[in-house]
């Protein structure tokens, strides 16, 4: 891929061609998607596409790198202490993720269509994986230093909620079209969040917090 512009009009071409990629995916899909349909996306010529990006591939890797910065940066919780109050932290990042992935459904989706098939991806989707584990890992040491699990039981069962997270994500929102009874994000949310505090923070793990957070 070539390396990123550095002056603010070739950052900003390069941003027009993501979202021209992004659009021309919706509509097409990814195996469909050609160079020239994105460069008359997004008005440009393809030889200025080429210029930017070598192929697909570079653009999908673009698109999914950008996504994943805000994916990360939209599920942490800036207004609830997680020390103070886990369950709301947790709602609240669940909530920053499940709404993110909702509108971009349509690239994650892809994303892990091409994991299976494609090492370049499959390890781009393993690192995104592994830094969300990792962000919720310290957490835990900072201010709950584990609930009495060791760091092993920690970990396993924090691998197991945040695959849990994503691939309900892909069920109920990738896959829309097969899911005839889609819930909102709302209900997503809370599903899920309960599930995680309750792996976490109910000791007999039968007991979960009942607890509704205002939208």
């Amino acid at each position: 891929m070539p390396d990123e512009p550095i002056t603010p009009k070739g950052r900003k071409t390069r941003t027009r061609l993501i979202e021209s990629a992004r659009k021309v995916m919706a509509k097409d899909g990814y195996s469909q998607m050609r160079m020239a349909d994105v460069a008359s996306e997004a008005g440009l010529s393809l030889g200025a596409l080429y210029r930017y990006f070598d192929n697909k591939e570079d653009l999908l890797a673009a698109l999914v790198g950008e996504l994943h910065e805000d994916l990360y940066r939209l599920s942490v919780s800036r207004d609830v202490d997680f020390g103070k109050d886990p369950y709301g932290a947790l709602y609240a990042s669940n909530l920053g993720y499940l709404t993110h992935y909702y509108e971009n459904r349509d690239v994650l989706r892809v994303l892990m269509e091409v994991v299976t098939v494609d090492i370049r991806f499959r390890d781009f989707w393993w690192n995104m994986r592994q830094r969300h584990v990792r962000r919720f890992m310290n957490a835990m040491r900072r201010h709950h230093d584990g609930e009495g699990m060791t760091d092993k039981d920690a970990l396993r069962r924090c691998e197991a909620v945040v695959s849990m997270v994503e691939m309900s994500a892909y069920a109920w929102f990738a896959q829309d079209k097969l899911n005839a009874q889609m819930p909102t994000i709302e209900e997503a949310t809370d599903v899920v969040t309960k599930i995680w505090y309750q792996s976490f923070f109910s000791t007999d793990g039968a007991e979960t917090r009942n607890r509704k957070v205002a939208s």
